[in-house]
């Protein structure tokens, strides 16, 4: 038996229509999964590329958006990627600013694990839970108060669930994702004096692929991670061991 394939299993994905959900989405795919791929928009260009997919619209600035989806499907994994992110500084940060990054990046996360949770139990099974957090999760970051705030909350969620779901047979973990070419980090990229100065950081000497973010969501959700509960897993390129 491959302890690295999700043949059999049936996983959601959430912002799955681009960047690193879709990665995710691909990654699943290709390791065996049926691929549920959520997102705000149309993920129609994602399901066109697995094998066995099917789109469906949520929009997570209601947290309790994908509440049915677990009541209606056997869901065997829950992929917590869908965000949004919001540049201020600190002291003219906006209320707005603050909710719609907290309901899409905390809020909803939390309400996903917990209906997904409740299927699992109910049906007496077994699940993986990859929540996708960042290294503002261990850092300040400047000029994301409320996306810092929201992912240092998802290493939270994921330790706690952890605690009280590792014995019920659902791991949860989250992967840190470094520096990924994807839309949230379009303006960095843009911006000739940070670009410069985060390569200059990242041993590795790039920049991120959302495929780096895709296989370890794999790993995490397959067999060979069974043993594996409430770790934030850093994809760096040893960002933070510099």
């Amino acid at each position: 038996m491959n302890p690295f394939s999700l043949a059999g299993k049936t996983a959601l994905v959430t912002g799955a229509n681009t960047g690193i959900g879709q990665a995710i989405a691909l990654a699943m795919g290709r390791a065996g999964a049926s691929v549920i791929c959520a997102g705000r928009q149309s993920c129609a260009e994602t399901v066109s590329q697995i094998a066995e997919a099917r789109e469906i619209i949520l929009d997570f600035s209601d947290p309790m958006a994908a509440g049915d989806v677990f009541a209606n499907d056997q869901i065997d994994i829950l992929v917590n990627n869908a965000g949004t992110i919001r540049r201020n500084a600190a002291v003219d940060f906006t209320e707005a600013d603050w909710d719609d990054v907290l309901d899409v990046n905390l809020k909803a996360v939390f309400f996903n694990c917990q209906a997904f949770g409740r299927a699992v139990f109910e049906r007496k099974g077994t699940g993986s839970i990859v929540n996708v957090a960042s290294l503002l999760s261990l850092q300040g970051g400047i000029r994301v108060a409320s996306y810092t705030a929201a992912k240092h909350g998802v290493a939270g969620i994921t330790k706690i669930l952890a605690n009280e779901w590792a014995a019920k047979g659902i791991n949860v973990n989250a992967i840190a994702p470094g520096y990924i070419v994807s839309n949230n980090t379009a303006a960095l990229i843009k911006d000739e004096a940070r670009n410069k100065a985060i390569l200059e950081r990242i041993p590795a000497g790039r920049w991120g692929e959302p495929d780096d973010i895709g296989e370890t969501a794999v790993f995490l959700a397959s067999p060979a991670a069974k043993y594996v509960h409430g770790a934030i897993l850093n994809v760096d390129g040893g960002w933070l061991a510099r």
